[in-house]
């Protein structure tokens, strides 16, 4: 678990458990009585899921089972959103981005087990919260999120960081595959407003939601390793195509179309600023200039701004159609 910013948030309890543990997350459920659930609980790393595939599974596929019938036994809950990935979707290495009706999927175990919680997830939803028992229940499908405070072994970035601190040179195994990089607020935003939309209209919103970049910031790992070097100064980096013998998608790009039209969400930073915002925080936090919580709290407030200024932007512009 991640722990930077979440020991000393103000005005909130955190509880640390197992989701593969059905007792413990009933008895969570229960204590606290949730208005929305929104989960993230996962193994999330592609080659973790090779090395230890039925770990992945029970904790990607069991333990969004264990949430949702902890949830069916909770009157309190009026709105689930379950997060998965963009990696549910069976990929066909097309230029082409992924919708939310396409085919559920997965190579590898971790794709897989996430292909399998969006199909439990809308099992539940179809066969215990509509009727009687009208709870709101969504997948939300992030790209490749990035962003400061992750130090998880085999991501792209937080391995690059950790190499550039220590001096070491880095080695990208897939410069050419191309991703939906977005940045982690951006995301968190789209799965906030998808949770307040549930909440107040259940049957509108259920279902699954992509939350992606625009389609021409799918960047290739070459492109934004350059963008990284950039923003942090000199490096060095070193491609070695094809060291990995384990499959990865090559190819992978998210169609956002839906969340803008309905739920009126877009992305607000350009692929070069999440870059500049990743690397500038995981700089500042390297050399001590500010607390990762503090880190955090600056860029939220930022992107608090930013959003307040495309909202008071887009109701100008309304009013200069309307007059």
């Amino acid at each position: 678990m991640n722990d930077h910013g979440l020991s000393d948030l103000e005005d909130s309890r955190i509880r640390i458990l197992d989701v593969r543990d059905q007792e413990a997350v009933n008895a969570l459920m229960a204590e606290t009585e949730p208005d929305i659930v929104f989960h993230l609980a996962a193994q999330p790393l592609v080659r973790s899921s090779y090395a230890s595939p039925v770990e992945t599974f029970s904790t990607n596929v069991l333990g969004t089972a264990h949430m949702l019938d902890a949830v069916r036994q909770c009157l309190s809950v009026r709105a689930i959103v379950n997060v998965t990935s963009d990696k549910c979707y069976e990929n066909r290495e097309w230029c082409w981005p992924y919708r939310e009706t396409e085919s559920m999927g997965g190579h590898d175990p971790y794709s897989a087990s996430k292909g399998c919680s969006e199909l439990i997830t809308s099992s539940f939803r179809r066969s215990f919260f509509t009727g009687d028992r009208q709870v709101g229940v969504a997948t939300g499908r992030a790209g490749n999120v990035i962003g400061g405070g992750d130090f998880a072994v085999d991501r792209l970035i937080p391995d690059i960081v950790r190499q550039w601190i220590d001096g070491e040179p880095v080695v990208i195994r897939r410069p050419l595959a191309i991703r939906p990089w977005q940045h982690v607020i951006e995301a968190i935003s789209g799965y906030l407003l998808l949770g307040i939309k549930l909440f107040n209209d259940p049957a509108r919103f259920n279902g699954a939601w992509n939350f992606g970049p625009d389609d021409t910031d799918a960047v290739n790992v070459r492109d934004l390793t350059a963008m990284m070097m950039r923003a942090w100064g000199s490096a060095e980096v070193i491609e070695e195509p094809g060291s990995s013998k384990l499959h990865e998608a090559h190819y992978l790009k998210l169609d956002s179309n839906k969340a803008k039209s309905e739920l009126q969400w877009s992305p607000l930073l350009s692929i070069q600023e999440r870059v500049d915002w990743t690397i500038n925080w995981y700089r500042d936090w390297s050399v001590g200039h500010a607390t990762g919580h503090e880190l955090i709290d600056a860029q939220i407030d930022l992107y608090e701004r930013k959003l307040s200024d495309q909202f008071s932007t887009e109701e100008a512009y309304s009013a200069n159609l309307v007059a």
